[in-house]
């Protein structure tokens, strides 16, 4: 639910512009899934190995110590989930509106304001109930699911009708221009956005029943490969539909393939496109609230953001943030550009995590580990993602030096917020005068209890 998002119905366009042939396209997203199936067999063995929500963060201030772990919390609250939130929540209004507005773009504040709904009410449902949040993950990943089942049944019939021509290996080999390295890696970034996700559910393993023996690995065995599947035959239906030429020349693809094959229920496109997004919005939500959870568990953030509703066991102060900092970023402009930022900051946590994985079996061999996997997968992994980061350094430095840039300013915040352990009195005194007032207000306690009533005592 968590991995398709607005990213098959983005990044097509992307692929294709980078790879210059319809036929490496679509290796590019067969590629692309099995390099996440490596990235989240590495992960189920963290995930079981260190059962701590929180995922890479938890991961990282295990293995590498409490400022690794900061900076990818820094980076990861700052920039990637507000960011990556404000894109598909705008997505989603764009394809709502788009009935409204069919001969122009959405007005500004028009999408704006439509986004912001959205990322309030999921907040809202987020904030009252666990069970409500993962309901409508699971009804909205269903009604993607068959919108996407629909496009690859339709492309079915146009083979079968025999409108394959862009498929034929004369045509689908047939190089518009010749992609360098780099290219290839920015084609692998831009399929990369659509498989961002995978590694969601580690940061949720405190929340999932029995996560060591079944769940955990169960969900990863069984999502990637059904989304690689789905992903894959997308692609090759949109060919079916349309040439090289047109696809980049559309906005948006999947309204393009409707209008295109559906005639009068062309208007199932952007009303999958917005069910997908709006599941997406949701799991954004439930996942980074998470992610501030654990952070201020482990003392890197406000203690506030560490407790939960008495009565709905929701952690509404860090759903708060995640939803304020969204909001800061639509307001701030040109999410689309930051996108590029946020890929480059993924794929360097994932790749310092799954470096982790192999220095926690040369740091502690003996651990109990329920699942454990071939040393041939990290270092597979790590491979591609040194060729991807190496490749987008070259094409892209520009981007990957503010990417840096941005996970680097949490260095002076580390040493003041958290290091510097005697702070005057009067700073302690603001922070817990802020803490009880936002107790008050969301009516929230720490997790086990203890803390809180200790200070009311």
């Amino acid at each position: 639910g968590n991995i398709i998002g607005s990213g098959i119905f983005i990044s097509p366009k992307g692929v294709l512009e980078h790879t210059g042939s319809v036929g490496l396209a679509l290796i590019i997203w067969v590629l692309g899934g099995g390099v996440a199936a490596l990235g989240s067999l590495c992960y189920a063995e963290l995930g079981v190995t260190i059962p701590k929500s929180g995922g890479d963060y938890s991961y990282v201030t295990e293995i590498f110590g409490g400022l690794a772990g900061f900076l990818l919390l820094w980076s990861a609250v700052l920039i990637m989930y507000p960011t990556s939130l404000a894109v598909i929540a705008l997505t989603f209004s764009n394809y709502v509106l788009q009935p409204v507005f069919p001969n122009c773009i959405p007005p500004y504040n028009a999408s704006r304001i439509l986004s912001m709904v959205c990322l309030l009410l999921l907040t809202w449902v987020n904030s009252s109930s666990v069970r409500w949040a993962t309901r409508i993950q699971d009804i909205f990943t269903a009604g993607k699911l068959l919108a996407l089942a629909l496009i690859i049944i339709v492309g079915f019939i146009q083979i079968f009708k025999g409108n394959y021509e862009e498929l034929t290996p004369s045509n689908a080999f047939n190089f518009w221009m010749t992609p360098s390295v780099g290219h290839l890696a920015l084609a692998f970034l831009q399929g990369s956005f659509a498989f961002s996700g995978w590694n969601f559910l580690n940061y949720v393993t405190e929340e999932l029943v029995d996560p060591r023996r079944q769940n955990l690995p169960r969900a990863i065995f069984i999502s990637i490969p059904l989304v690689t599947f789905v992903y894959t035959f997308t692609n090759i239906a949109y060919f079916t539909a349309m040439s090289p030429q047109e696809l980049l020349s559309s906005n948006a693809v999947a309204v393009t393939f409707g209008e295109k094959l559906l005639g009068y229920f062309s208007w199932v496109m952007p009303v999958s496109v917005a069910l997908s997004t709006f599941g997406g919005i949701n799991g954004y939500l439930f996942t980074s609230s998470r992610l501030c959870f654990s952070g201020a568990r482990e003392g890197h953030l406000p203690s506030l953001l560490a407790m939960i509703h008495v009565k709905h066991c929701t952690p509404i102060p860090a759903l708060l943030v995640c939803c304020l900092a969204t909001l800061i970023i639509m307001l701030v402009g040109d999410t689309y550009t930051l996108i590029n930022y946020v890929s480059f900051i993924n794929y360097l946590c994932y790749g310092v995590t799954i470096i982790g994985l192999i220095v926690l079996r040369w740091k502690k061999p003996k651990i109990f580990r329920p699942i454990k996997v071939n040393l041939l997968v990290p270092i597979t992994y790590l491979a591609f993602w040194a060729f991807l980061l190496i490749f987008s350094l070259y094409s892209e430095p520009v981007v990957c030096g503010v990417g840096l840039i941005i996970i680097l300013t949490g260095v002076p915040v580390f040493f003041l917020g958290v290091y510097w352990r005697n702070k005057p009195k009067c700073v302690n005194r603001l922070i817990e005068s802020m803490t009880c007032w936002g107790q008050k207000l969301c009516f929230v306690v720490y997790p086990q209890g203890g803390v809180a009533e200790e200070e009311e005592a």
